[in-house]
């Protein structure tokens, strides 16, 4: 931990505060067949058809801030699943576009509605989904994904690391 930090240091608490949400979405869309990752991705595309966009894997994985690859994985099971068609891109035979099927708007609805519910749960303590706390929550949160990260220069070993520190 820390000198200069008596408690869990920021980074932790954002990794904790992720886990916590990532397992509550899991167990709240079980029921439905997906994983918060999977969710991640109807729900985008649920929210890119409706801006009249039909993302290519590429374009969605920059979207979720995902590897290209972790995409195409989670689309191919997806589309096993009857969730999700992928096509080639007419324009560019490389690209594989990605669509919900009838199957999978239905599900994503039903998911959004679940994964709301819990969002409105998280956000109580900050007064609700549109209170001034939460938006002030919503913009730090931004500027902190907006920032860039690069991994430090390897120093060797250090005992800095310790439990309650940044994973």
């Amino acid at each position: 931990m820390s000198k200069s930090s008596p408690g869990p240091t920021p980074g932790f608490l954002v990794w904790r505060l992720a886990n916590r949400w990532r397992v509550a979405v899991d167990r709240a869309l079980a029921p439905l067949g997906l994983t918060h990752a999977q969710y991640t991705l109807v729900a985008s595309l649920h929210g890119m058809r409706r801006a009249g966009e039909r993302p290519s894997q590429r374009r969605l994985a920059d979207h979720l801030g995902m590897e290209a690859l972790y995409v195409s994985k989670l689309a191919r099971a997806l589309e096993s699943a009857g969730l999700v068609e992928r096509v080639r891109d007419p324009r560019d035979p490389r690209a594989v576009q990605l669509s919900l099927t009838d199957e999978g708007q239905t599900v994503t609805r039903r998911a959004v509605a679940v994964v709301q519910e819990l969002l409105e749960q998280l956000l109580e303590p900050l007064g609700g989904l549109d209170a001034p706390r939460t938006r002030a929550f919503t913009d730090e949160l931004r500027t902190l994904l907006d920032a860039p990260l690069t991994p430090p220069a390897h120093h060797g070993d250090s005992d800095e690391n310790d439990e309650g520190t940044t994973p």
